[in-house]
């Protein structure tokens, strides 16, 4: 068989996946595309509406406070998460699965990870229950601390703020799995090396772990922001972008449109430039991994 008739085999294997991904994601997209130049209700025939969903989007101030607010996340769900889950991983790699044992740093990364497994709207209702502004167990430890206890869902000043603190809890997992894994093929005589010439497990961590598990903190920084910029299940469940839009994100602006005020054309347009944005941002570290390979 020729070079060129077993790469013409190949793309039997990848057909049923180029289908599904062109029926669930591109046909999809096309078609949202399209409808952000209408103006539509959901029923009934759209009317074209040229440029006028994106003209009136760029001048709409909720829609530059989302994207504000999605900054804020991304902070929670990716920075924060990816400097204290790479301390996380490298003491459990590098101090509890030598000190302790393996079986206790795996069973301490699975409780990490027990958020992520979590069903979005359990954990957002548990956490709802925990920061109940009359009842919360929050509000009740303050109280027993001697300070006054806070409306931190319901106030506009604290919403976002519990949201994020909220995010790193439930992001925090994830790049503490992956970080752990990619230290299972950093050479040990490396760090041998390194302590037997008096280098402290700080100055390991900052000239060993972080260049040699540069490729793993590349991706999980961008399937995090990917992850924050298109959240919406915990607003959904936490605050329904309130209180007065100080949670409000464009992908639950975007919903908003769609279902509850029935202006599909201009949810459209919003789920269009956030997808936009998101090809951007991928597209970004992508060409800053290769660079830096």
């Amino acid at each position: 068989m020729t070079t060129r008739s077993r790469d013409r085999g190949y793309w039997v294997f990848l057909l049923p996946s180029f289908v599904l991904f062109t029926a669930v994601i591109v046909v999809p997209f096309l078609m949202n595309v399209g409808i952000g130049f209408t103006r539509w209700q959901g029923v009934g025939d759209p009317r074209w509406a040229g440029l006028d969903n994106y003209t009136r989007l760029f001048a709409d101030e909720r829609f530059w406070a989302s994207f504000r607010n999605n900054v804020a996340l991304i902070v929670a769900m990716a920075i924060v998460p990816t400097i204290i889950g790479l301390v996380l991983a490298a003491t459990l790699f590098d101090y509890v699965g030598k000190k302790v044992g393996p079986r206790a740093a795996s069973l301490l990364r699975a409780a990490y990870y027990l958020p992520q497994v979590l069903p979005v709207a359990v954990a957002g209702i548990v956490w709802g229950w925990i920061m109940h502004p009359q009842f919360g167990a929050l509000n009740e430890l303050l109280k027993l601390l001697g300070m006054e206890p806070r409306n931190w869902l319901g106030d506009p000043g604290w919403a976002l703020p519990s949201v994020m603190v909220i995010m790193v809890w439930f992001q925090i997992g994830y790049p503490v799995v992956i970080f752990m894994s990619g230290l299972q093929r950093v050479d040990p005589a490396l760090y041998e090396a390194a302590e037997i010439d008096g280098a402290t497990w700080w100055r390991r961590f900052w000239h060993i772990t972080i260049p040699q598990i540069r490729p793993e903190i590349y991706v999980v920084l961008l399937t995090c922001t990917i992850a924050a910029l298109k959240v919406f299940g915990p607003i959904f469940v936490l605050t329904r972008g309130g209180p007065g839009g100080a949670t409000l994100v464009p992908s639950y602006f975007s919903y908003q449109n769609f279902f509850e005020k029935a202006n599909v054309g201009y949810g459209a347009a919003i789920a269009t430039v956030l997808t936009l944005v998101i090809i951007v941002v991928t597209v970004f570290f992508m060409r800053i991994q290769d660079k830096e390979s």
